[in-house]
This record gives C-alpha cells, structure tokens and sequence, in this order.
C-alpha cells in the first residue's frame, strides 16, 4: 500500500473535508479509485474544489460522510492505494518513494550498511530510515549529494556520507546500544 494523502480536517457543515495529497499532481488522488485507511475501510472521494490553505490541500467528498461531526470523525485518517493501481514508471531516474524500503544500502566503497526501513517527511524533505547494519540505525536525508546511486532494479543505495558520520559526538557517554545518527542535522 502506498500512502496517498491525509485528512486534514471537516470543511463547511455538509461533510466535506479537506485532504492534504501526496501524489504528484495533487488531484491525481481521486483518480485510482477507492482508497484505503489502515484499518481497511474504504473511501470514495469525488473532489469539489481546492482549498486556500495550500496548492496539495483539497475539498472533497466521501460517500457516506453527510454532516461536519461525521467529517471531523475522520481528521488524521492517511488513504492508501495498493502499489499495482499506479501507473507504471517509464524512466530509470524516476520511482515511488515506497520502492526503496527494503533496498540494501551500501556507502560510497560497496560495504553494507543496512536496508531502508521507512522513507519519513517531516517538512524539510524527505529522510530515509535504514536499519540492520554493522552500524546500527541511522537516518540521512534523501538529497542527490548524499544518495547519488538508486538503483531499485538491483535492489540497492549508494550512500556518500560525510567522514566522520558514524563517530561519536565528543561528550557522548559510550553505549552497548546502536547509535542513532542523522545526516539531515
């Protein structure tokens, strides 16, 4: 399942609501059909308009959904849609953020470091997750500089990461636990 878009919010008193969309052409999110939440409950959503709050938030519809107390019910609900209802990538340099989980990482001389176990955004881009390796979990931003090699066909990331990135911060007590270290700080 690939995350589409979130409800961010009831819209006006008619059970409208507004959705934040994550798809590349915003409105492109009601065009796969039904999405899903986690839980498995289905949505239909015919859109009405966009809001003013952002060029990726829009008013729509939701069948079923017939007054504001049942639309802000819904409020932080994410939709999905199942990865074989997209359409097909033409280009190598083009993917779905949701086809590098799994992939194995490797920095910049083939030694593993771990496979990408979440892609997150908290605003400022996006940060992939990798866990699994000789390292422990780390984090790093998902930019050109630091991921020059995405290779989904083969399965794998070329990371170059900044010397230094795995070393302890001086004053950092040391620890049996894995570091969690961040490139994107």
């Amino acid at each position: 399942m690939v995350l589409m878009g979130a409800i961010i919010g009831a819209h006006g008193i008619k059970g409208e609501v507004k959705v934040k969309s994550f798809a590349g052409t915003p409105a492109a999110i009601a065009t796969y059909g039904a999405l899903s939440d986690a839980k498995g409950r289905s949505f239909d959503l015919a859109l009405v308009g966009k809001a003013t709050a952002g060029k990726d938030t829009l008013i729509a519809r939701i069948a079923g959904v017939g007054d504001r107390n049942a639309a802000e019910a819904l409020k932080g609900v994410e939709l999905y849609v199942a990865r074989d209802r997209l359409p097909q990538i033409a280009g190598d340099e083009e993917f779905y953020l949701a086809d590098l989980i799994g992939l194995a990482v490797v920095d910049q001389h083939d030694a593993a470091l771990g496979r990408v176990a979440s892609v997150e955004n908290y605003g400022a881009g996006d940060v992939l997750s990798v866990e699994g390796g000789p390292k422990g979990a780390f984090d790093v931003a998902f930019t050109r500089a630091l991921v020059p090699v995405v290779d989904v066909a083969g399965g794998r990331l070329g990371l170059d990461l900044p010397d230094g990135f795995f070393d302890r911060p001086e004053g950092e007590p040391e620890s049996d636990e894995p570091a969690v270290r961040s490139a994107a700080n």
